[in-house]
C-alpha cells in the first residue's frame, strides 16, 4: 500500500497553544482518576516535542506540569518534573522517531511514557509510601495506542493538498 507523502506547511504557534489547552481541558474531565485514562497533556507534549522541538520545549513542559500539579492537588513539582523529563527525552529522540510510521512511533514513545509514570510513582512512594497496583502503568499503553490518531489529527492542518501536476517540482 503506497501512502502519499505530504509536504507539511509551517505550524501555527496558535494551533500549538490551542492543542495544549484542549489536552489540558481533557485532563480536567472527571475521568482522570480512573485506571487506563490517557494523559492527554503528556501525549500532546510528546507530539510537539518531537515535531516542533524548537517551539515546544522543556519550559512549556514544566509550566504544563505545574498546571497539572495544581489540578491534581499533588505535590508541587511532581508532574512538572515528569513532563520536563518526558519533553527532554522526546527532544533527544525526535530525529529518529520521525523516520517511522505513526504506529511504529508509538513503540518509541511508550518507554518515555513509562519513565514518566515511574518518576511519578517514585515521588508518590517517597511522599506517601503507598504503592498503587500494577494497573497503574496501563495509562502509558493506552496513551501510546492513541499516538497514531493524535498524530493524524495534529498534522491535519499542516498538510497541503496533493497535486498530481507532474510539471511542478513541489
Amino acid at each position: 500500500m503506497n501512502h502519499p507523502h505530504y509536504i507539511l506547511l509551517p505550524v501555527s504557534p496558535a494551533f500549538i497553544a490551542v492543542s495544549l489547552i484542549v489536552a489540558f481541558l481533557l485532563n480536567l474531565l472527571p475521568w482522570g482518576s480512573l485506571i487506563g485514562v490517557p494523559d492527554f497533556v503528556a501525549l500532546v507534549l510528546i507530539f510537539w516535542s518531537i515535531h516542533q522541538p524548537r517551539k515546544i520545549g522543556i519550559g512549556v513542559a514544566f509550566m504544563m506540569g505545574l498546571l497539572m500539579d495544581v489540578h491534581n492537588a499533588s505535590l508541587l513539582g511532581e508532574n512538572a518534573l515528569a513532563y520536563t523529563l518526558l519533553s527532554y527525552f522526546a527532544i533527544m529522540i525526535h530525529r529518529r522517531v520521525l523516520w517511522f510510521r505513526p504506529a511504529t512511533q508509538a513503540l518509541h514513545i511508550l518507554p518515555l511514557l513509562l519513565v514518566m509514570q515511574a518518576v511519578q510513582l517514585v515521588i508518590q512512594l517517597i511522599v506517601s509510601g503507598k504503592f498503587p497496583d500494577w494497573f497503574y502503568f496501563i495509562e502509558s499503553f493506552v496513551t501510546a495506542a492513541l499516538w497514531p490518531v493524535v498524530t493524524w489529527m495534529l498534522l491535519a492542518p499542516q498538510r497541503r493538498a496533493i497535486n498530481r501536476d507532474d510539471t511542478r517540482p513541489i
